[in-house]
């Protein structure tokens, strides 16, 4: 046998190449093939490539693969050559059984545009099946008085080939009794039967031993070989008879399991055991005796398994009828299966794009699917969709096939994730459907730009913070993602005072936090404007921007300055002149006072701290004009200089203040204290001298003034009250006085113009002079062509003593109103 088979392959090549067929639809149907069964794996089909219209290298280019379903994978790809092979060797007959042509069908999917391609090949049989009987050695019984011409039907074989290398002819082995006769049957099987050509005589011969051969048709002839004993019976003249000769019966294949199907009927008008008949299968496949069950007395088919539509429609099977003398009947039996809707339809996916960008245009293919369902006619016809409130349809491509693609633009900002529910219902009654999920993601691409809650921000900082503190934490969204949506923050480029922004703030570019690099000085420096721009990593980068006002909060850490009466840079004390006929309210001299702060940081009180002599002065709270709370005495004389400490306290918190001492002399008239001074002549011995006289006398008055003040200070305390009511109403003493005769320095009021004259006097009588310099302005804090006609609206002196020169300078200031 194996010199047969090899004989055969030695032909294979020449067979191959005189079978091939490429067979092209014009335009459309698939691609067809054939190929002889049992070759060598890599065995050449055809030119797939050639046939796609495609380069060999581009299979692989272009993602070229075979698609089948439900079964091995019997071919592949060569990508070298752009062929279809062999993935293995191919046996026709597990594939097909007795169909022809044997056809297998699969498809060829193009990957990179989606397009599927049928691909049909024939499966040529070759001679590799022997004809076979079931049983090796089988029995026959006849009766010794059959006539000539009985007939006896045998066991038949069965070739798994094909044509003609099927199963053609029986050959009975030489023998005197009998012969052979075929009959062929609707299936086109070879049924052989013996035919009695003489009588018998069981005394004779009992037993008669003969051998059939079946023999195929091949190149080589197969054959196989069955050993037959004829057993010849007492006589038993008459045979069983079936009701029908052949038995139909069609059943739904969901009936449960030991269902009676069918009772088939015999006949015999014999008697005792040559009446007395059994019911059995004859040359029943496993398929069948491992489905149904007969039974032998009754003649009864019920099921053993299940009945599948889908594995098998009918089932034909031949029953035997056999008396106790030997004598037998035979009935075919068909079996039809009734297909019911019991397979739900199946998804199967293909191919898949997982991503999606989401500036893809309608029309996209996302997947390729197939759907099937096992069942039949209306039960297998199925209808497939999807929800329609997606961005998405389907559509049919070849067989099954149907392609997901989108119908509009995508926004992965709205949805990012897509699940998609493909759900597929068979027609059947009741309908059975099947439901698969598809998950799609939207893949982002930069197309959003950095986003601030407001365009516009506010902040405050105190002046004088630390170095590097924090200001405020600034925050843009961007809805993408990745990269696109990683935001950094940055400064705009600008300059304040000459100084570029970045030397005053930064901000930390991957948390939005700005920070202060120095200290704010509001007296420098208010406010700030910022732009901050925020940028994301995209390709390219988007960026937006918003606008930053810093201010600056004031803190009190400046304290009052007085700018009036200023301290002298040649060493002498100023005196503050006031006439004894000074009635109460009289200004005697204007405290001023100002405050870089600004707010109630700047806003500046006066109070008098203390007094050498309590009671004849007040200190406006709000003004700084000191005037005169009551008429002066006699004991108010210019050698009892009184001194005055005025104090002016801002309201920050905590409040800072500066004071200033005034030393007052009360005199009538100038000439007064011309004269005074004057007596104040040199002592010829320099230590007696009148210069250190004055200054002795000066002193002690000094001391007798702190002396008085010691002592009248709870009297002063007990008199504030009084005082405070004093300064209240002399508030009010400059209410007559226009209001361009002062200037505003941050809230203070000084006066606009001051004349003065000054008289300077040695106390040496022998160097006596007098000094009367041009009158010029003290005090010129506005230009006097800003003012009209003026009147003196006070006069008061002040005096200065130099002690290493010996020299008293009086100065005369006259003050003008502008009217």
């Amino acid at each position: 046998m194996a010199d047969q088979l090899r004989g055969w392959r030695c032909k294979e090549p020449l067979l191959l190449f005189l079978l091939l067929e490429i067979l092209w639809g014009a335009g459309a149907g698939p691609i067809r093939y054939s190929v002889l069964e049992e070759l060598e794996k890599g065995s050449f089909v055809g030119n797939i490539a050639k046939d796609l219209g495609l380069e060999p290298r581009e299979l692989a280019e272009r993602g070229v693969r075979i698609v089948s379903r439900g079964r091995t994978q019997l071919f592949a790809l060569n990508p070298q050559s752009g062929s279809l092979v062999t993935a293995g060797r191919i046996n026709r007959e597990e594939l097909c059984a007795q169909s022809a042509p044997c056809l297998v069908s699969f498809n060829i999917l193009v990957e990179n545009n989606m397009k599927m391609y049928g691909v049909e090949i024939e499966i040529i049989d070759i001679n590799d099946n022997f004809p076979r009987f079931r049983d090796e050695e089988v029995k026959v019984k006849v009766n010794e008085n059959a006539a000539t011409g009985t007939r006896l039907v045998l066991p038949f074989a069965r070739d798994a080939d094909v044509s003609v290398n099927s199963l053609q002819s029986y050959q009975l082995s030489r023998n005197m009794h009998f012969s052979l006769e075929e009959k062929s049957g609707a299936d086109g099987q070879k049924y052989p039967e013996l035919v009695l050509e003489r009588p018998l005589d069981r005394e004779k011969v009992a037993v008669h031993d003969l051998f059939l051969t079946a023999l195929d048709g091949g190149d080589p002839v197969l054959s196989s070989t069955m050993h037959i004993r004829v057993m010849v019976l007492d006589a038993n003249d008459n045979a069983p008879l079936f009701t029908r000769s052949e038995y139909r019966v069609s059943v739904p294949e969901n009936i449960p399991v030991g269902t009676r199907l069918l009772t088939l009927t015999a006949t015999d008008p014999d008697e005792g055991i040559n009446g007395e008949l059994t019911y059995s299968f004859r040359n029943e496949e496993d398929k069948i005796s491992e489905t149904f069950k007969l039974d032998s007395n009754l003649g009864e088919i019920s099921t053993l398994q299940s009945l599948d539509y889908e594995e098998s429609r009918f089932y034909l099977m031949e029953v035997v009828a056999q008396d106790g003398g030997a004598l037998l009947a035979s009935a075919k039996v068909l079996i039809t299966v009734q297909d019911v809707n019991d397979n739900a339809p199946e998804v199967i996916l293909t191919s898949l794009a997982s991503s999606i960008s989401e500036d893809c245009p309608p029309g996209t293919i996302i997947a390729l699917f197939s759907v099937h369902d096992g069942d039949s006619g209306e039960n297998g016809e199925i209808l497939c969709s999807i929800p329609r409130n997606l961005p998405f349809k389907l559509e049919k491509s070849v067989d099954n096939y149907y392609h997901l693609l989108t119908t509009k633009g995508l926004d992965r900002e709205e949805i990012s994730d897509y699940n998609i529910t493909v759900t597929v219902i068979d027609c059947g009654n009741p309908p059975l459907s099947t439901e698969s999920h598809i998950s799609l993601t939207v893949a982002n691409i930069n197309d959003n730009p950095p986003i601030f809650p407001h365009t516009s921000y506010s902040t405050y900082i105190l002046e004088n913070n630390p170095r590097g503190i924090s200001i405020l934490s600034v925050t843009a969204h961007n809805p993408d993602s990745g990269n696109n949506a990683k935001v950094t923050y940055s400064l705009a480029e600008d300059t304040l005072q000459g100084m570029p922004l970045s030397s005053y703030v930064s901000i930390n570019s991957n948390t939005g936090i700005l920070y202060a690099l120095g200290s704010f000085d509001y007296e420098q420096v208010k406010d700030l404007q910022l732009w901050v721009m925020a940028s994301d990593s995209g390709d390219p980068p988007l960026r937006s921007n918003m606008s930053l006002s810093l201010f600056v909060l004031d803190q009190n850490d400046n304290a009052p300055e007085i700018l009036y009466p200023s301290i002298p840079t040649d060493g002498s004390t100023g005196v503050e002149l006031a006439p004894r006929s000074a009635e109460p309210g009289y200004l005697v001299t204007k405290v001023v006072a100002v405050d870089r702060d600004s707010g109630q940081n700047a806003w500046l009180s006066y109070r008098l701290l203390k007094a050498s002599e309590p009671g004849p002065f007040a200190v406006g709270l709000h003004t700084g004009e000191v005037r005169t709370a009551r008429a002066l005495l006699d004991r108010d004389a210019l050698k009892q200089s009184l001194s005055l400490v005025v104090a002016v306290q801002d309201h920050g918190q905590p409040p800072l203040s500066a004071t200033v001492t005034l030393t007052v002399a009360v005199a009538d008239n100038i000439p007064d204290v011309l004269a005074d001074l004057g007596s104040l002549e040199p002592a010829a011995d320099p230590d007696a001298s009148g210069l250190t006289r004055y200054l002795v006398v000066a002193v002690a008055a000094v001391s007798c003034i702190f002396l008085a003040f010691v002592i009248v200070l709870l009297a002063l305390r007990l008199r504030r009250w009084h005082a405070s009511r004093l300064l209240q109403a002399s508030g009010g003493g400059l209410v007559g006085v226009p209001a361009s005769r002062f200037v505003g320095v941050d809230g203070v009021r000084a006066f606009l113009q001051t004349y003065s004259h000054e008289v300077s006097l040695t106390a040496d009588s022998r160097k006596s002079h007098v000094i009367f310099p041009q009158p010029n302005y003290a005090d010129t804090l506005i230009s006097q062509e800003s003012c009209g006609k003026s009147e003196p609206l006070l006069i008061y002196e002040k005096i200065n003593i130099n002690e290493e020169r010996g020299v008293v300078q009086v100065r005369f200031l006259f003050q003008y109103g502008c009217l």
